[in-house]
């Protein structure tokens, strides 16, 4: 089942606020008023400052409201608008993430967003060709993906025979290496878009013919596709990405850790490229 965090986190934020906003109005005037006929009707010889702590005493769920708010409060800012973490599910980004890799998410790059909604609220910059962005993904917005951004509004995208082509102009390519893994041999490539340099993946074998075709990108959507090419879940298997559905740019790796079995480590730390 498919947890929605954020939804989760405004809830949170929501009742535990409206619970301590409660008190602050309703019950905790009842508790002074009470102390005060307390004290009125109690002698300074008789006065019993337990009973008056027990009269002041927030209610349980109080306490617990209050304390928690500011903590879940300044979470929802720094996750909503700052910084998001996210880990790396699976290989579609090899070699530029490896899955485990722990990394930051920009949230104010592409523009302030609501909460939940994803409305843009504030325009800040546009993604860019080459940049690597993190989404909801259009056919289940609670699931969150990562590739790199390959088509902005107005481009052409091809792809056919492992080759990409945006707006009639070959993407370039230089051969970095061969090498192989327990799924076959495969090459690395330098690829070059816009000036921004990072390296891909591709297979010795076939392309897949559905990962064949030519889309034009419309106003307010945006062509993602895996650095590991062949092994990648991308546009141009389920479409575009809408504006309202972008998350943020993937700006930084903290951590690598690909299994509760094995031991943290930060040997893949850096700039993300």
């Amino acid at each position: 089942m498919d947890i929605n965090f954020p939804l989760l986190l405004v809830l949170a934020v929501l009742v535990t606020g409206l619970i301590a906003l409660f008190d602050r109005l309703v019950l905790l005037p009842k508790r002074r008023t009470a102390v005060a006929t307390f004290k009125s009707g109690t002698s300074a010889q008789s006065f019993d400052q337990d009973a008056v702590d027990q009269i002041e005493r927030e209610p349980g769920i109080v306490e617990t409201a209050k304390s928690v708010f500011p903590v879940l409060a300044l979470v929802l800012v720094l996750r909503s608008f700052l910084f998001e973490p996210f880990q790396i599910p699976s290989g579609s980004m090899i070699p530029t993430l490896q899955i485990g890799d722990f990394i930051l998410v920009n949230k104010y790059e592409y523009g302030l967003r609501l909460p939940v909604l994803g409305t843009k609220i504030l325009p800040v910059n546009d993604p860019e060709r080459g940049h690597v962005m993190v989404f909801k993904e259009p056919r289940n917005p609670n699931i969150n993906f990562i590739k790199r951004v390959i088509g902005v509004p107005g481009d052409r995208i091809s792809y056919t025979n492992k080759k990409l082509v945006i707006n009639g102009q070959p993407v370039q390519e230089e051969f970095a290496a061969q090498l192989r893994d327990s799924s076959g041999s495969y090459k690395l490539f330098n690829e070059s878009i816009d000036g921004k340099i990072h390296t891909i993946r591709k297979d010795n074998g076939l392309l897949r013919r559905d990962a064949e075709g030519s889309w034009v990108i419309p106003e307010g959507y945006y062509f993602m596709m895996g650095d590991n090419r062949d092994h990648s879940n991308d546009s141009r298997y389920w479409g575009l990405v809408p504006e309202n559905n972008i998350v943020g740019k993937a700006v930084y790796i903290w951590m690598h850790w690909p299994s509760w079995k094995q031991i943290p480590n930060f040997k893949n730390n850096g700039t993300i490229e």
